[in-house]
C-alpha cells in the first residue's frame, strides 16, 4: 500500500479509504489510486486484513441444487445486492446432501465468512446450529419452516399449490395427478398442501386427486414420470408438477408419444424458470420471484452482519407471494359424451 500511495502521489490513508471507505474519496483521486494499483499489480491480502479484526467482504450462498435454474436466479439476486454493498459472493452446492452441507459449513467457518444464505439440506437444523455456534450470521432461504428461529425469506408455496390447482378446477378438470419430488422437502410438502386446500375450498372429493412421487426434481425424473403416466389405464386430464424441470420432462415424454398437451392432458409446472415459457408447448407455471428472494435475503444478511454486538437483533421472517403464469399447456376440459363440465365458483 505504501508503494501504491507513492505511485499515486497520495497518502497511505487515502489508499486505505479507497479500499474500505471509497465514498470518502473523490472520484478523481479514486481513479488515480486505481490506476496505480493496476500498474503495480497490487492485490490486497484479505486474510491479513482479517487478522487485524476487519470483517470478511465475502458472503456465501449455500444452495441444494445448482443444476436447478431457480437456484441460479436466486444466486443472481443475492449477487446484485452484495455488489451494491461492495461485497462478493461465494456459491456452494450441497446437492441436497446433509453431509456435504456440513462440510461446506466447516469450510466457511474456517474462512471466517461474513455471513451465509442457506437453503438447508439438513432438515434437522444441524447446519444452522453449527453456524450459530460459530457466530456466523445466517439467513434461511426458501424454507420458512426450518428458519422460524432465524431470519428467513421464503415463498408461500401453499398459496402456489392452491393457485395451480384452482386454475385446473376452474378449467373443468376432475382427474388431477400431482407429480412430486422427494417427500422430505418442505417446499414439495407445502405445494401438495396447497392442492389439497384448493380441493377443500371447491368442495371437491379427495378421490379426484392422485399422487406420483419422484426421487429427484429433474428433467430425467420428469421423463420417467411421464412414462409411468402413459402406462396408466385411466390417465388424468391434468397434471400438476412440483417444479418446472419435472414438467419439462413429462412434456417431452408425452410429446414423443403423441399425447397432445393441452388437448389430451393439461400440464402445470412450478417455479416459472426461463425454460417454462420456452418449452415446445409454453408451460403454465407458478411464478416464484427467485431473484427478489435472493436479493431480499442478502440485504437481510448484510444488515444482520453489521449489527454491533451490543445492539439487539430482531429476526425477520419474510414471505413472498407467488403468481400464476397461464400459458398454452392448460385448457378448458372438453366434455366427454354423457358428461358435463362444472366450473367452480
Amino acid at each position: 500500500m505504501v508503494d501504491v500511495a507513492r505511485e499515486a502521489n497520495v497518502s497511505l490513508g487515502t489508499v486505505s479509504n479507497v479500499f474500505n471507505q471509497p465514498e470518502r474519496v473523490s472520484p478523481t483521486t479514486r481513479r488515480r489510486v486505481q490506476d496505480a494499483i493496476d500498474r503495480l499489480g497490487y492485490v490486497r491480502i484479505e486474510s491479513a486484513r482479517m487478522l487485524r479484526g476487519r470483517p470478511s467482504r465475502i458472503l456465501a450462498v449455500l444452495v441444494h441444487d445448482l443444476a436447478n435454474p431457480f437456484c441460479i436466479a436466486l444466486v443472481h439476486g443475492a449477487e446484485a445486492a452484495a455488489r451494491r454493498a461492495g461485497l462478493g459472493v461465494m456459491v456452494c452446492n450441497s446437492a441436497g446432501d446433509p453431509d456435504e452441507e456440513a462440510r461446506y459449513v466447516a469450510l466457511l467457518s474456517e474462512h471466517q465468512i461474513r455471513g451465509v444464505l442457506i437453503t438447508p439440506a439438513d432438515t434437522a437444523g444441524r447446519s444452522l446450529n453449527a453456524l450459530d455456534d460459530r457466530g456466523i450470521p445466517l439467513v434461511v432461504v426458501d424454507d420458512c419452516k426450518t428458519g422460524r428461529g432465524q431470519c428467513s425469506v421464503a415463498i408461500d408455496d401453499i398459496l402456489g399449490g392452491e393457485l395451480a390447482a384452482t386454475h385446473l378446477l376452474k378449467a373443468g378438470h376432475r382427474s388431477i395427478l400431482f407429480i412430486g419430488g422427494p417427500n422430505h422437502l418442505p417446499q414439495v410438502q407445502s405445494r401438495f398442501q396447497g392442492v389439497l386446500k384448493a380441493l377443500a375450498q371447491a368442495r371437491m372429493p379427495i378421490s379426484m386427486l392422485s399422487e406420483l412421487a419422484c426421487d429427484e426434481l429433474t428433467v430425467a425424473a420428469g421423463r420417467d414420470a411421464g412414462a409411468r403416466v402413459l402406462g396408466l389405464r385411466d390417465r388424468p386430464t391434468a397434471i400438476l408438477c412440483a417444479n418446472d424441470l419435472l414438467a419439462v420432462g413429462v412434456l417431452q415424454t408425452l410429446f414423443e408419444s403423441g399425447v397432445r398437451v393441452p388437448d389430451d392432458i393439461s400440464l402445470v409446472g412450478y417455479d416459472d424458470i426461463d425454460h417454462a415459457a420456452a418449452a415446445i408447448v409454453p408451460l403454465t407455471s407458478v411464478r416464484r420471484p427467485a431473484r427478489l428472494m435472493g436479493a431480499t435475503a442478502a440485504s437481510l444478511l448484510i444488515a444482520k452482519a453489521t449489527v454491533h454486538p451490543a445492539d439487539t437483533h430482531h429476526h425477520r421472517q419474510i414471505t413472498l407471494r407467488p403468481e400464476l403464469a397461464v400459458r398454452k399447456s392448460t385448457a378448458f376440459l372438453r366434455s366427454r359424451p354423457g358428461t358435463a363440465v362444472v366450473t367452480t365458483r
